[in-house]
């Protein structure tokens, strides 16, 4: 079973920095080698959102709102997926979450971690 396990949320003040990591377990490297990997967000009473992913070639997509703040990067060894967070607003508060796509389309999401900027 596919199962993503989030790391690096915290309290920030505005300005500052923080990165995000999700782990995937439960799929062989190859399947993981040939995934999308993303993050997403959702701020209270909003809609989620994409924040950035990263295909299997490498090629990232980032949400508008965080182009040229935030960094994607994704590592087959480790099976895992990071965001760098630079410049960080209030506006970035919210509920980042963890997400997969393989090859098969299936997808899977994590639990989430908290991201709070304070102004």
């Amino acid at each position: 079973q596919v199962r993503l396990v989030e790391s690096g949320g915290g309290s920030v003040q505005a300005g500052g920095s923080l990165t995000l990591s999700c782990v995937a377990s439960g799929m062989i490297l190859s399947d993981f080698w040939g995934s999308t990997m993303g993050w997403y967000r959702q701020a209270p009473g909003k809609q989620r959102e994409l924040v950035a992913n990263i295909t299997s070639g490498a090629l990232t997509n980032y949400g508008d709102s965080v182009k040229g703040r935030f960094t994607i990067s994704k590592n087959n060894g480790k099976r895992a997926v990071s965001l760098q967070m630079n410049s960080l607003t209030p506006e970035d508060t919210a509920v980042y979450l963890c997400h997969l796509r393989r090859p098969s389309m299936q997808t899977y999401w994590g639990q989430g971690t908290q991201v709070t900027v304070s102004s």
